[in-house]
């Protein structure tokens, strides 16, 4: 667990996790909107 902390600062992992939580959110909210259009 060390080898892979040390090739991969603390910084890259959490940008890394918020792109991640950030680009869910979206495709969800993409999602949300063809659910919404398809049942109109």
């Amino acid at each position: 667990m060390t080898d892979i902390e040390e090739k991969f600062p603390r910084s890259l992992w959490i940008r890394l996790i918020i792109y991640i939580a950030v680009g869910h959110v979206f495709a969800g909210f993409l999602w949300l909107l063809f659910e919404v259009g398809a049942k109109r």
